[in-house]
């Protein structure tokens, strides 16, 4: 067996002092995650973050930076994650747009309430991810290589 971590993407996005997440039905109950999902078959980090933002929360995302790369072991799933989590700007809202399925709505809070709902965390890398926000965190895009 060859093992192998699954890469997801992530976006933090603040807007008026709040951030976007997105409240999911997952196997452990209702969750909060930011917009975020695995990478796809040949698609870019941003190409992946970009759709998954635009499928979770019917926004339109440009990504502007990286704020980090996050390992993280989940061990009730036994699986360990790779997740890029990108910064950037909402440029349009579709809310007529039908979510992803599991995605219950969006939802825009601020880092405390964030910080107050931490039981209801997809995952660690939810908060790990504003703070690193918050404390200024990014990293340019260039930093990324994509070969085609």
């Amino acid at each position: 067996m060859i093992w192998k971590p699954h890469v997801t993407v992530a976006a933090v996005i603040e807007q008026d002092g709040k951030f976007l997440l997105v409240e999911e039905h997952t196997s452990q109950g209702l969750l909060f995650n930011q917009p975020a999902g695995h990478l796809e078959p040949n698609e870019s980090l941003i190409a992946g973050v970009t759709r998954e933002v635009l499928e979770e929360s019917a926004h339109d995302f440009e990504p502007q930076y990286l704020i980090g790369i996050y390992r993280w072991h989940s061990l009730t799933a036994d699986i360990t994650y790779l997740r890029f989590a990108f910064g950037g700007r909402v440029i349009a809202h579709h809310p007529e747009r039908k979510l992803d399925k599991g995605i219950v709505h969006a939802i825009w809070m601020s880092a405390d309430e964030i910080r107050a709902t931490q039981t209801r965390h997809r995952s660690p890398l939810i908060l790990r991810c504003v703070e690193d926000y918050l404390a200024g965190k990014r990293y340019p895009l260039e930093i990324l290589t994509q070969y085609d």
